[in-house]
């Protein structure tokens, strides 16, 4: 494996991380979702699941590579926007440390992938 598919391995990892951590939070409560922790595990399994494809489609040189890198950076970007909207606006959920480190993972890791890719393939898009 070589650097940028260590980062993008880190990236998932992360995001499975924060996954396991919105539980906690009842994160569905955020979004005003009816159907609780029910159906918050109905949508991890194809946001889970479609990630670790993507890791494949990375680590396996896929020609759908760079698809799956846009995928898991906009993945974590969003995250990251969605969560500084919920501390913006005052919400008290993932309000400890652990929290606060695997957003800013998630945000550095995402960012880091999308230079890392563009360093490695400077002509490429990434789709």
């Amino acid at each position: 494996m070589n650097r940028l598919d260590w980062i993008s391995l880190c990236n998932l990892t992360v995001l499975c991380t924060h996954q396991i951590d919105a539980a906690y939070w009842h994160e569905w409560e955020l979004f005003h979702l009816p159907g609780g922790n029910q159906l918050n595990l109905m949508l991890n399994l194809p946001l889970i699941g479609s990630a670790l494809l993507a890791l494949c489609a990375i680590v396996t040189r896929s020609p759908r590579a760079g698809l799956a890198h846009a995928y898991l950076i906009g993945l974590g970007l969003l995250t990251v926007v969605l969560h500084g909207g919920f501390y913006a606006t005052g919400h008290s959920q993932f309000m400890q440390p652990m929290s606060y480190l695997l957003m800013v993972a998630i945000g550095v890791l995402s960012i880091g992938q999308c230079l890392a890719l563009r360093s490695d393939n400077p002509a490429k898009p990434l789709a």
